[in-house]
């Protein structure tokens, strides 16, 4: 017989099963079903899993491995990027335009895909991640305009990246870059990436294990860290800060 994901109930408290029991085809698949309601996707980061899912299908929860990470004093830029960078006017800044941020990673055109994963309910329950203070943009401006961006979810002291887009090139490295750098600073020692992409290796993300992976979530989150706005913890700072950093 052949192994089937696990099949959430309604109630958002429903634990989910051992990542160890997730599938290998398609890699990671560990859950069907279930909702989007915040003391679920919290429960869900805790334990290693994230949604991913198109419109039209059911809610499908993931654990693969192995799983890609970024070490936040470990995110590259290339010598070229930064001489670029020196001469750019952008700032950066946190968590003041967090449903933009969203949006724009919804709706950016990516080579190769059509469509997004992220859906209205998405960006809803995301949203709602926000306001309860788990939920984290940084933001990329030219003047008014938004350039960059990246969102994704804090437990304790892990971060989970969950999608960044550019308007501009390079906008999202920036986001990436400066995400990093304030974390590192912080003592964040990780970010979560998911699933291996070329873009994410070329900016210095790794592979580890899943369960090299599910130790590190498993200390990190249970750090103690409030939930809260990091626009002032952040601050705001010229994004040619980060060729020398």
């Amino acid at each position: 017989m052949s192994q089937r994901p696990f099949l959430l109930s309604a109630d958002p408290a429903t634990p989910f099963p051992p990542v160890e029991q997730a599938l290998r085809q398609p890699d990671g698949l560990l859950a069907i079903g279930g909702d989007l309601h915040p003391q679920r996707l919290l429960n869900a980061y805790r334990n290693g899993i994230f949604p991913w899912f198109s419109e039209g299908q059911p809610i499908l929860w993931w654990s693969p491995d192995p799983r890609m990470v970024f070490r936040t004093d470990g995110v590259r830029l290339s010598s070229r990027f930064r001489r670029h960078l020196r001469r750019l006017p952008w700032v950066v800044r946190a968590d003041t335009a967090f449903g933009q941020v969203i949006e724009r990673c919804a709706s950016t055109p990516r080579p190769g895909q059509d469509g997004t994963w992220i859906t209205a309910d998405m960006q809803a329950a995301y949203i709602a991640l926000h306001h309860l203070g788990h939920a984290h943009s940084v933001e990329v401006l030219d003047g008014d305009h938004l350039v960059g961006g990246i969102y994704g979810v804090a437990i304790g002291r892990m971060f989970f990246g969950e999608s960044m887009f550019s308007t501009v090139s390079g906008g999202s490295k920036v986001a990436l870059a400066a995400l990093a750098l304030q974390l590192c600073r912080w003592g964040w020692p990780l970010i979560d990436a998911q699933v291996e992409n070329s873009h994410l290796l070329s900016l210095g993300a790794e592979s580890l294990p899943r369960d090299a992976f599910m130790r590190a979530v498993r200390a990190q989150a249970a750090l103690p860290e409030p939930p809260g706005r990091w626009t002032q913890r952040f601050g705001t700072f010229p994004a040619s800060k980060l060729a020398n950093s």
